[in-house]
Protein backbone atom coordinates (compact mmCIF):
# COMPACT_ATOMS: atom_id res chain seq x y z
CA UNK A 1 0.00 0.00 0.00
CA UNK A 2 1.22 3.31 -1.10
CA UNK A 3 2.17 5.96 1.75
CA UNK A 4 0.84 9.37 1.59
CA UNK A 5 3.02 12.55 2.46
CA UNK A 6 0.61 13.03 5.88
CA UNK A 7 0.40 9.56 6.61
CA UNK A 8 0.36 9.57 10.46
CA UNK A 9 2.57 6.40 11.20
CA UNK A 10 6.01 7.88 12.33
CA UNK A 11 8.34 5.38 10.48
CA UNK A 12 9.10 5.05 7.01
CA UNK A 13 7.82 1.72 6.21
CA UNK A 14 5.15 0.50 4.21
CA UNK A 15 3.15 -2.21 6.23
CA UNK A 16 -0.52 -1.62 7.45
CA UNK A 17 -0.30 -1.05 11.24
CA UNK A 18 -1.73 -4.13 12.73
CA UNK A 19 -4.09 -2.77 14.60
CA UNK A 20 -6.82 -0.64 14.24
CA UNK A 21 -7.28 2.81 16.55
CA UNK A 22 -9.74 1.56 18.98
CA UNK A 23 -8.03 -1.70 19.77
CA UNK A 24 -4.98 0.41 20.51
CA UNK A 25 -6.62 3.22 22.62
CA UNK A 26 -8.49 0.27 24.54
CA UNK A 27 -5.57 -1.44 25.02
CA UNK A 28 -3.18 1.25 25.91
CA UNK A 29 -5.15 3.16 28.38
CA UNK A 30 -5.66 -0.06 30.73
CA UNK A 31 -2.15 -0.06 30.98
CA UNK A 32 -1.06 3.56 30.53
CA UNK A 33 2.48 3.82 31.40
CA UNK A 34 1.50 7.56 32.37
CA UNK A 35 0.64 6.04 36.15
CA UNK A 36 4.19 4.63 36.31
CA UNK A 37 5.78 7.66 35.44
CA UNK A 38 4.16 10.01 38.15
CA UNK A 39 4.24 7.08 41.17
CA UNK A 40 8.10 7.27 40.00
CA UNK A 41 8.10 11.08 40.21
CA UNK A 42 6.34 10.49 44.19
CA UNK A 43 9.27 8.06 44.79
CA UNK A 44 11.75 10.00 43.97
CA UNK A 45 10.84 12.71 46.03
CA UNK A 46 10.72 10.17 48.86
CA UNK A 47 14.01 8.76 48.15
CA UNK A 48 15.75 11.74 47.73
CA UNK A 49 14.49 13.05 50.87
CA UNK A 50 15.92 10.24 52.67
CA UNK A 51 19.14 10.61 51.55
CA UNK A 52 19.57 14.20 52.64
CA UNK A 53 17.72 13.16 55.79
CA UNK A 54 20.73 10.44 56.15
CA UNK A 55 23.25 13.27 55.15
CA UNK A 56 22.27 15.61 57.93
CA UNK A 57 21.75 12.80 60.90
CA UNK A 58 24.34 10.21 60.53
CA UNK A 59 27.61 11.74 61.99
CA UNK A 60 29.92 9.78 59.76
CA UNK A 61 28.28 11.55 56.89
CA UNK A 62 28.40 15.34 57.93
CA UNK A 63 31.92 15.72 56.54
CA UNK A 64 30.09 15.10 52.85
CA UNK A 65 26.63 17.14 53.77
CA UNK A 66 29.73 20.17 54.76
CA UNK A 67 31.80 19.84 51.57
CA UNK A 68 28.35 19.55 49.60
CA UNK A 69 26.91 22.73 51.24
CA UNK A 70 30.25 24.58 50.33
CA UNK A 71 30.13 23.28 46.65
CA UNK A 72 30.36 26.39 44.03
CA UNK A 73 27.46 27.18 42.62
CA UNK A 74 28.80 28.05 39.09
CA UNK A 75 30.14 24.76 39.02
CA UNK A 76 26.62 23.01 39.72
CA UNK A 77 25.01 25.57 37.20
CA UNK A 78 27.63 24.05 34.48
CA UNK A 79 27.03 20.47 35.99
CA UNK A 80 23.35 21.03 35.05
CA UNK A 81 24.29 22.50 31.71
CA UNK A 82 25.78 19.66 30.75
CA UNK A 83 23.40 17.38 31.42
CA UNK A 84 20.66 19.79 29.62
CA UNK A 85 23.28 19.27 26.53
CA UNK A 86 23.35 15.18 27.34
CA UNK A 87 19.10 15.39 26.46
CA UNK A 88 19.74 17.09 23.37
CA UNK A 89 22.40 14.63 22.72
CA UNK A 90 19.62 11.75 23.28
CA UNK A 91 17.52 13.59 20.91
CA UNK A 92 19.77 13.82 18.25
CA UNK A 93 20.40 9.73 18.26
CA UNK A 94 16.67 9.62 18.51
CA UNK A 95 16.01 11.30 15.53
CA UNK A 96 19.32 9.73 13.49
CA UNK A 97 17.75 6.28 14.40
CA UNK A 98 13.96 7.25 13.91
CA UNK A 99 15.12 9.99 11.02
CA UNK A 100 11.26 10.60 9.51
CA UNK A 101 9.65 11.27 12.48
CA UNK A 102 8.85 14.97 12.95
CA UNK A 103 11.54 16.83 15.22
CA UNK A 104 9.53 18.40 17.60
CA UNK A 105 7.25 14.90 17.86
CA UNK A 106 10.28 12.87 17.86
CA UNK A 107 12.36 15.38 20.97
CA UNK A 108 9.03 14.69 22.75
CA UNK A 109 9.46 11.26 22.78
CA UNK A 110 13.00 10.55 23.62
CA UNK A 111 13.06 13.32 26.59
CA UNK A 112 9.60 10.90 27.50
CA UNK A 113 11.90 8.01 27.30
CA UNK A 114 15.04 9.87 29.46
CA UNK A 115 12.10 10.65 32.35
CA UNK A 116 10.97 7.03 32.44
CA UNK A 117 14.56 6.43 32.40
CA UNK A 118 15.22 8.43 35.46
CA UNK A 119 11.90 8.35 37.37
CA UNK A 120 10.85 4.63 36.90
CA UNK A 121 12.62 1.35 37.66
CA UNK A 122 12.89 0.36 34.01
CA UNK A 123 16.50 0.17 33.07
CA UNK A 124 17.70 1.85 28.96
CA UNK A 125 15.63 -0.78 27.10
CA UNK A 126 12.90 -0.52 29.33
CA UNK A 127 12.72 3.49 28.64
CA UNK A 128 12.98 2.98 24.88
CA UNK A 129 10.46 0.59 25.17
CA UNK A 130 7.78 3.83 26.36
CA UNK A 131 8.90 5.48 23.79
CA UNK A 132 8.04 2.82 21.18
CA UNK A 133 4.48 2.79 23.00
CA UNK A 134 4.19 6.56 22.13
CA UNK A 135 5.11 5.66 18.89
CA UNK A 136 2.79 2.65 18.31
CA UNK A 137 -0.29 4.35 19.77
CA UNK A 138 0.44 7.26 17.16
CA UNK A 139 0.22 4.71 14.62
CA UNK A 140 3.40 3.49 13.99
CA UNK A 141 3.71 -0.42 13.16
CA UNK A 142 4.80 -1.99 16.35
CA UNK A 143 7.51 -4.47 14.38
CA UNK A 144 9.31 -2.00 12.47
CA UNK A 145 9.23 0.03 16.39
CA UNK A 146 10.51 -2.67 17.89
CA UNK A 147 13.08 -2.90 15.39
CA UNK A 148 13.81 0.62 15.53
CA UNK A 149 14.01 1.04 19.40
CA UNK A 150 16.43 -2.12 19.34
CA UNK A 151 19.05 -0.33 17.77
CA UNK A 152 18.41 2.92 19.52
CA UNK A 153 19.61 0.75 22.60
CA UNK A 154 21.95 -0.95 20.40
CA UNK A 155 23.53 2.06 19.41
CA UNK A 156 23.76 3.89 22.85
CA UNK A 157 25.03 1.05 24.62
CA UNK A 158 28.12 0.47 21.71
CA UNK A 159 28.94 4.18 22.57
CA UNK A 160 29.10 3.06 26.35
CA UNK A 161 31.25 0.12 25.14
CA UNK A 162 33.76 1.61 23.32
CA UNK A 163 34.78 4.38 25.86
CA UNK A 164 35.19 1.63 28.27
CA UNK A 165 37.45 0.07 25.57
CA UNK A 166 39.53 3.29 25.10
CA UNK A 167 39.45 3.95 28.84
CA UNK A 168 40.37 0.72 30.00
CA UNK A 169 43.71 0.38 27.30
CA UNK A 170 44.79 4.64 27.59
CA UNK A 171 44.80 3.71 31.60
CA UNK A 172 46.89 -0.14 31.28
CA UNK A 173 49.01 1.29 28.64
CA UNK A 174 49.93 4.67 30.65
CA UNK A 175 48.68 6.70 28.05
CA UNK A 176 45.72 8.38 30.03
CA UNK A 177 46.90 9.67 34.07
CA UNK A 178 46.27 7.09 37.00
CA UNK A 179 46.65 3.58 38.25
CA UNK A 180 47.63 0.97 35.42
CA UNK A 181 46.40 -2.01 37.81
CA UNK A 182 45.19 -4.59 34.85
CA UNK A 183 42.15 -5.61 37.15
CA UNK A 184 40.87 -1.97 36.92
CA UNK A 185 42.13 -0.80 33.49
CA UNK A 186 42.64 -3.84 31.18
CA UNK A 187 39.99 -6.39 32.48
CA UNK A 188 37.18 -4.03 31.96
CA UNK A 189 38.40 -3.50 28.44
CA UNK A 190 38.98 -7.06 27.80
CA UNK A 191 35.24 -7.46 28.97
CA UNK A 192 34.03 -4.47 26.47
CA UNK A 193 36.12 -5.74 23.53
CA UNK A 194 34.69 -9.50 23.82
CA UNK A 195 30.90 -8.47 24.22
CA UNK A 196 31.31 -5.50 21.36
CA UNK A 197 32.97 -8.63 19.12
CA UNK A 198 30.57 -10.87 19.89
CA UNK A 199 27.29 -8.90 19.22
CA UNK A 200 28.85 -7.74 16.33
CA UNK A 201 29.74 -11.93 15.17
CA UNK A 202 26.35 -12.38 16.50
CA UNK A 203 23.59 -11.71 13.24
CA UNK A 204 25.40 -14.79 11.63
CA UNK A 205 24.98 -17.26 14.43
CA UNK A 206 21.24 -16.19 14.47
CA UNK A 207 20.79 -16.05 11.02
CA UNK A 208 22.13 -19.52 10.44
CA UNK A 209 20.52 -21.09 13.35
CA UNK A 210 17.07 -19.43 12.18
CA UNK A 211 17.12 -21.12 8.65
CA UNK A 212 17.64 -24.50 10.58
CA UNK A 213 14.19 -23.94 12.03
CA UNK A 214 10.75 -23.66 11.43
CA UNK A 215 8.52 -20.53 10.59
CA UNK A 216 7.39 -19.41 14.22
CA UNK A 217 8.01 -17.13 16.59
CA UNK A 218 11.65 -18.11 17.34
CA UNK A 219 13.01 -17.96 13.88
CA UNK A 220 11.42 -14.43 13.94
CA UNK A 221 13.11 -13.45 16.82
CA UNK A 222 16.50 -14.88 15.69
CA UNK A 223 16.08 -12.75 12.16
CA UNK A 224 14.67 -10.07 13.65
CA UNK A 225 18.03 -9.55 16.31
CA UNK A 226 20.33 -9.78 13.68
CA UNK A 227 18.54 -7.25 11.52
CA UNK A 228 18.75 -4.83 14.09
CA UNK A 229 22.63 -5.13 14.86
CA UNK A 230 23.31 -4.70 11.35
CA UNK A 231 21.22 -1.67 11.10
CA UNK A 232 23.36 -0.28 13.96
CA UNK A 233 26.42 -0.61 12.43
CA UNK A 234 25.26 0.74 9.62
CA UNK A 235 24.20 3.80 11.93
CA UNK A 236 27.08 3.53 14.03
CA UNK A 237 30.13 2.92 11.01
CA UNK A 238 28.13 5.56 8.48
CA UNK A 239 29.43 8.71 8.46
CA UNK A 240 26.85 11.50 9.42
CA UNK A 241 27.10 13.81 11.93
CA UNK A 242 24.49 12.61 13.80
CA UNK A 243 26.43 10.23 15.45
CA UNK A 244 27.49 12.99 17.79
CA UNK A 245 24.54 13.01 19.66
CA UNK A 246 24.72 9.54 21.28
CA UNK A 247 27.88 10.37 22.07
CA UNK A 248 26.90 13.79 23.65
CA UNK A 249 24.21 11.92 25.59
CA UNK A 250 27.42 9.79 27.01
CA UNK A 251 30.04 12.32 27.53
CA UNK A 252 28.16 15.44 28.60
CA UNK A 253 26.54 13.04 31.28
CA UNK A 254 29.95 12.10 32.28
CA UNK A 255 31.16 15.53 32.07
CA UNK A 256 28.72 16.18 34.62
CA UNK A 257 30.49 14.09 37.12
CA UNK A 258 34.00 15.88 36.41
CA UNK A 259 32.16 19.18 37.30
CA UNK A 260 30.71 18.13 40.26
CA UNK A 261 34.17 16.70 41.34
CA UNK A 262 35.31 19.94 40.38
CA UNK A 263 32.73 21.70 42.73
CA UNK A 264 33.60 19.44 45.69
CA UNK A 265 37.55 20.90 45.01
CA UNK A 266 39.21 17.32 43.97
CA UNK A 267 39.38 15.87 40.43
CA UNK A 268 40.42 12.38 39.75
CA UNK A 269 41.96 11.62 36.45
CA UNK A 270 39.66 11.38 33.67
CA UNK A 271 40.33 7.80 32.51
CA UNK A 272 39.54 7.22 35.87
CA UNK A 273 35.97 8.95 36.18
CA UNK A 274 35.32 6.93 32.80
CA UNK A 275 35.79 3.52 33.99
CA UNK A 276 33.77 4.03 37.58
CA UNK A 277 31.35 5.83 35.90
CA UNK A 278 30.59 2.75 33.52
CA UNK A 279 31.43 0.38 35.45
CA UNK A 280 28.95 1.56 38.64
CA UNK A 281 26.36 2.32 36.16
CA UNK A 282 25.55 -1.41 35.81
CA UNK A 283 23.59 -1.23 38.97
CA UNK A 284 21.26 0.22 37.05
CA UNK A 285 19.34 -2.59 36.32
CA UNK A 286 18.37 -3.30 40.00
CA UNK A 287 14.50 -2.33 40.19
CA UNK A 288 14.70 0.96 42.34
CA UNK A 289 13.50 4.24 40.89
CA UNK A 290 16.08 6.44 39.65
CA UNK A 291 18.93 4.27 41.18
CA UNK A 292 18.67 5.91 43.96
CA UNK A 293 21.44 4.30 47.25
CA UNK A 294 22.09 1.52 44.45
CA UNK A 295 23.74 3.81 41.89
CA UNK A 296 25.30 6.14 44.52
CA UNK A 297 26.71 3.02 46.52
CA UNK A 298 28.09 1.63 43.07
CA UNK A 299 29.83 4.25 42.17
CA UNK A 300 31.25 5.41 45.61
CA UNK A 301 32.72 1.40 45.54
CA UNK A 302 34.39 2.10 41.94
CA UNK A 303 36.00 5.22 43.03
CA UNK A 304 37.25 3.56 46.44
CA UNK A 305 39.02 0.90 44.19
CA UNK A 306 40.67 3.84 42.57
CA UNK A 307 41.90 5.60 45.56
CA UNK A 308 39.50 8.47 45.28
CA UNK A 309 39.10 9.90 48.41
CA UNK A 310 35.87 9.16 49.60
CA UNK A 311 34.69 12.31 50.69
CA UNK A 312 34.98 13.89 47.69
CA UNK A 313 33.40 10.61 45.94
CA UNK A 314 30.72 10.64 47.67
CA UNK A 315 29.98 14.77 47.37
CA UNK A 316 30.48 14.54 44.18
CA UNK A 317 28.62 11.33 43.16
CA UNK A 318 25.47 12.43 45.49
CA UNK A 319 25.01 16.04 43.34
CA UNK A 320 26.14 14.45 40.34
CA UNK A 321 22.98 11.79 41.25
CA UNK A 322 20.67 14.87 42.01
CA UNK A 323 21.13 16.71 38.22
CA UNK A 324 21.58 13.53 36.56
CA UNK A 325 17.64 12.31 37.94
CA UNK A 326 16.28 16.02 37.99
CA UNK A 327 17.16 17.18 34.47
CA UNK A 328 15.51 14.63 32.38
CA UNK A 329 12.56 13.80 35.35
CA UNK A 330 11.36 16.94 34.89
CA UNK A 331 11.87 18.26 31.24
CA UNK A 332 10.78 15.02 29.96
CA UNK A 333 7.84 14.98 32.09
CA UNK A 334 6.47 17.95 30.70
CA UNK A 335 7.26 16.73 26.89
CA UNK A 336 5.29 13.37 28.11
CA UNK A 337 2.40 15.84 29.36
CA UNK A 338 2.58 17.48 25.56
CA UNK A 339 2.40 14.58 24.17
CA UNK A 340 -0.66 13.02 26.07
CA UNK A 341 -2.49 15.87 25.48
CA UNK A 342 -2.06 15.91 21.43
CA UNK A 343 -2.49 12.50 21.80
CA UNK A 344 -5.50 12.88 18.79
CA UNK A 345 -3.42 15.11 16.63
CA UNK A 346 -1.64 13.06 13.09
CA UNK A 347 1.84 12.60 12.99
CA UNK A 348 3.40 13.70 9.60
CA UNK A 349 6.19 12.22 8.07
CA UNK A 350 9.21 14.40 7.33
CA UNK A 351 10.59 12.73 4.00
CA UNK A 352 13.24 10.64 3.61
CA UNK A 353 16.87 12.14 4.51
CA UNK A 354 17.94 11.46 1.16
CA UNK A 355 14.58 13.34 -0.52
CA UNK A 356 15.60 16.13 2.39
CA UNK A 357 19.56 16.31 1.01
CA UNK A 358 17.91 16.64 -2.61
CA UNK A 359 15.84 19.31 -2.04
CA UNK A 360 18.72 21.60 0.30
CA UNK A 361 20.54 21.24 -3.02
CA UNK A 362 17.74 22.28 -5.23
CA UNK A 363 17.46 25.08 -2.91
CA UNK A 364 21.22 26.21 -3.00
CA UNK A 365 21.27 25.88 -6.85
CA UNK A 366 18.23 27.92 -7.19
CA UNK A 367 19.10 30.83 -4.22
CA UNK A 368 22.86 30.86 -6.26
CA UNK A 369 21.36 31.46 -9.80
CA UNK A 370 19.11 34.42 -7.97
Amino acid sequence: MARTADDPRPLDDDTPPGRSDTTARSADDSQHPGRSLWRGLIWLVVLVALVVGLLLAVPGLHGVAQQVRHMRPTWVMAGIGFEILSCVGYVVAFLQVFERAPVRFGARVALSELAFNSAVSLGGAGSIAVGAWVLVDRGGNPMTIAQRSAVLFLLTTAINVITLVLAGLGLWLGILPGPANPLLSLLPAAIGTIGFGGVLLLPRFSERLAASRDPGRIRTLLLEAATSIRLTEQVLFRPDWRIIGAIAFLWCDIAVLVVCFAAAGFIPPLAVIVLAYQIGYLSNFVPIPGGIGVLDGSLIGMFALYKVSATAATAATVVYHAIALWVPAVWGTVAFVILQRTRGRPVQLRPPLETRRQLRRARRRTSHRS
